[in-house]
């Protein structure tokens, strides 16, 4: 099912809700994963983290944790380093990754302190060792500081070269026993094409994980995609440069593409 492209840039509500309508009615899902791009950091800059942008996912995350949902986070680190790019450029790939895997644990370090900042409980778990900066990943301390009602994020994706920010996501997902992948972007959906660069393209509502494979959507690596249909955990493609979008999106409300059989 297909819609009319709608421009990224405009807003998709014609009235602001309040976060606050959502603490008294019950959401669709229990416990989420929320992936968000490292390009989502850098707002409106070229390169880095812009902190207001920072701040304000920060405070959309928040608005999910208040209306009762179990929060933990992965983060790409494109605005800071791609180990793809790298190894096109003559790097070696395992140590372009490894780079990446730093460039996330940046990333992951700025969102807890912008959720702290805001009286949210958080800890940040790394797949690479670094015990004097952040927890090691445990999977079953993860899912007890989720249970307290703490949001986890996941930092250094896997841990492993050749695998990207992405398939962390939905492995940690997995793992988590999460209901959702919610994966951020800076388009409210998936589309047929780019609709910065194609105006006629037009936008899904719903799409099965196959046919974002065959049709080399491109929403997320073909090894996410796979592990997500393998372990039967829906993705919901939204906007994340809408203020507010996150929580309604929580409860089926705004704009969005969900992926599932």
């Amino acid at each position: 099912m297909t819609q009319t492209a709608l421009s990224p840039d405009s807003s998709q509500s014609s009235s602001e809700v309040s976060p606050m309508t959502y603490k008294t009615t019950k959401p669709l899902y229990n416990r989420i994963l929320f992936k968000v791009s490292g390009e989502a950091l850098m707002g409106d800059k070229e390169f880095g983290l812009d902190p207001d942008t920072v701040d304000r996912i920060a405070q959309d995350i928040k608005e999910v944790v208040d209306a009762g949902i179990q929060v933990c986070v992965t983060v790409g680190a494109g605005n800071i380093f791609r180990g793809v790019s790298g190894a096109a450029n003559g790097m070696d790939r395992t140590t372009a990754d490894h780079m990446g895997m730093l460039g996330i644990v940046i990333n992951a370090l700025a969102l807890q302190n912008a959720l702290e900042n805001i009286n949210v409980d958080c800890r940040v778990q790394s797949a690479i060792g670094m015990d004097e900066i952040c927890e090691p990943y445990i999977r079953r301390r993860a899912m007890r500081h989720m249970d307290k009602g703490r949001v986890v994020i996941f930092a250094a994706g896997t841990g492993n070269p050749y695998f990207t920010s992405d398939t962390a996501a939905t492995l940690r997902a997995s793992e988590m026993n999460c209901d959702l992948i919610a994966k951020g972007t800076k388009v409210d959906g998936i589309y047929t094409a780019d609709p910065m660069l194609d105006k006629t393209a037009t936008k899904y509502d719903t799409i099965t994980y196959m046919e974002v494979l065959t049709k080399d959507l491109r929403v997320m690596d073909a090894t996410a995609i796979s592990l997500a249909r393998e372990n039967k955990i829906p993705i919901m493609v939204f906007s994340i440069r809408d203020k507010h979008n996150f929580v309604k999106v929580m409860h089926g409300e705004g704009v969005y593409t969900l992926v599932k059989d």
